[in-house]
């Protein structure tokens, strides 16, 4: 190989410093790599978390100037026994490139580039912990050596068994909230690392620490107050200090999904949200122009939904319905970002009729009302229930409940109407349910008509003086009449 002439003992310089390793606290190192945000590349924070000095690499950038580009296909990180190509890029009048690994001055590999080419690749068939570390390219042109490029750091994963991964209170994160993402194993790692995948954003490091009165080693990442960047899929893996560029198998993929970015959607059912079993059943997601992602959720108590099922279409078919279809829904919107969704549509509950007897439905003092006045419908059950639905048929509105303290039999609900309107006119049903099956009801009960009279007192007492004046006007047109008749009858006699 010809003499490289002083570029090379320069390169030499830059690689000794730029290799040589400090004893530093993990703790204050990955604190570094999570405040330096985007101005550090993805090498230089792994390799901060892995205790490399990096200080004297800004001084040296600054004196040669811009390098030579290197990055590795398909990734930095690879599974064992895969395989990786190192690409290193540069001037298109170039004699060939050269590889360079680790502290070595001496070549690792060296390929001649035709006339046509800029670049050339490093094919590493099968990765193993031999090949894992720092890599370095530079060129050769005119019998010189050039600068190397910037360090590209080599991992190996999957050679200890995967960390569980989970996010608490779950990955299903309100806008402006915080979570948090917990990286655990039985393995005595002392750094967890914690990767966002196809993202910009940096890799994380954590020193694990031992749970108290278990024997778990954890390391648990802070994420927010969320915002729509915040949302995608994570990883996170084991490491030790003593072979800090072999890592763990990656842990189960996490999605973190991102809600409230967009105005809320409306949600409602078609043909009713009261079904008998084995009716069909469509609930549709109405939301504003430009959405073209929908989820539906089914409330399950405390427990935070685990991941929003989205789908392209508003239309969600739930026939033929059964039991488990009762419950209470809420659906969302979104656009293109596949982890960023709208706030949720207000509840709407399913409610599944047919289950019980039919009740018995009355009203007080009877079905035609003057308006403005109060009227009570009375929804009677013969077999025990404590809750008790009263539904005016074709309205969107859910159902009036009352709930009972009493629960024997027989049990009765008054539903009050104060004051009547015209909007209070129409058909009613009842329906009786148990509190322990809040979306389980019986059979609807018979159809009740409420009627609204266009009269009111105040009408009764006006029709009343019309009435008394029309009299009084009678009268005296009769009077005025026989006043007339006395003088002609007389002149007749």
């Amino acid at each position: 190989m010809r003499n490289p002439g002083p570029v090379t003992q320069k390169s030499d310089h830059v690689t000794r410093h730029l290799l040589l390793c400090v004893a530093v606290n993990l703790d204050v190192v990955c604190t570094l790599v999570t405040m330096a945000g985007s101005t550090m590349t993805w090498t230089l924070s792994v390799l901060l978390c892995l205790g490399l000095c990096w200080g004297p690499w800004d001084q040296v950038q600054a004196e040669f100037g811009p390098k030579l580009s290197i990055w590795a296909d398909p990734g930095p990180i690879v599974s064992k026994g895969n395989p990786v190509t190192i690409w290193c890029q540069g001037s298109l009048q170039v004699d060939g490139y050269i590889l360079f690994k680790e502290k070595s001055s001496e070549p690792l590999n060296t390929t001649i580039t035709q006339a046509s080419s800029h670049k050339t690749g490093f094919l590493i068939q099968s990765m193993s912990s031999y090949d894992t570390g720092l890599y370095q390219c530079a060129y050769s042109t005119g019998g010189r050596l050039s600068e190397r490029s910037e360090p590209l750091l080599l991992v190996l994963t999957g050679v200890y068994s995967p960390p569980s991964f989970s996010a608490h209170p779950g990955p299903v994160v309100t806008s402006g909230m915080n979570v948090s993402l917990l990286c655990s194993s039985q393995s005595t790692w002392d750094t967890v690392h914690l990767l966002k995948e196809g993202g910009a954003e940096l890799p994380q490091c954590r020193k694990s620490e031992q749970r108290f009165y278990e024997r778990r080693w954890q390391a648990i990442f802070p994420v927010g107050p969320m915002n729509s960047s915040h949302g995608g899929t994570y990883r996170c893996y084991g490491s030790n200090s003593s072979d800090p560029s072999v890592w763990s198998q990656p842990s189960v993929l996490l999605n973190i999904e991102v809600t409230g970015v967009y105005r809320e959607p409306s949600l409602s059912a078609q043909p009713s949200f009261l079904v008998l079993p084995g009716d069909s059943l469509t609930l549709q997601c109405g939301s504003e122009p430009g959405s073209d992602r929908f989820a539906l959720t089914k409330d399950e108590g405390p427990t935070p939904h685990q991941h929003l099922h989205g789908q392209h279409s508003p239309d969600f078919h739930l026939g033929p319905v059964n039991l488990t279809h009762g419950g209470q829904y809420r659906c969302y919107s979104g656009h293109n970002l596949s982890y960023v969704w709208s706030a949720p549509s207000a509840p709407l509950d399913i409610l599944i009729t047919g289950m019980y007897r039919k009740p018995s439905l009355s009203v007080q003092p009877g079905p035609l009302v003057a308006w403005g006045l109060t009227v009570t419908l009375q929804c009677r059950s013969e077999v025990r229930a404590d809750t008790f639905h009263l539904h005016r048929e074709g309205s969107l509105d859910p159902p009036q409940q009352l709930h009972l303290q009493n629960t024997a039999a027989p049990s009765q609900a008054n539903f009050t109407i104060s004051p009547v309107t015209w909007g209070h006119q129409g058909i009613y049903r009842c329906y009786s349910s148990h509190s322990s099956s809040p979306f389980q009801l019986s059979q609807p009960s018979d159809p009740l008509e409420l009627l609204v009279s266009d009269y009111t007192v105040g009408n009764l007492i006006r029709l009343g003086v019309s009435g008394f004046i029309l009299v009084v006007l009678g009268v005296l047109l009769c009077e005025a009449w026989h006043s007339w008749r006395r003088p002609h009858d007389a002149a007749r006699s």
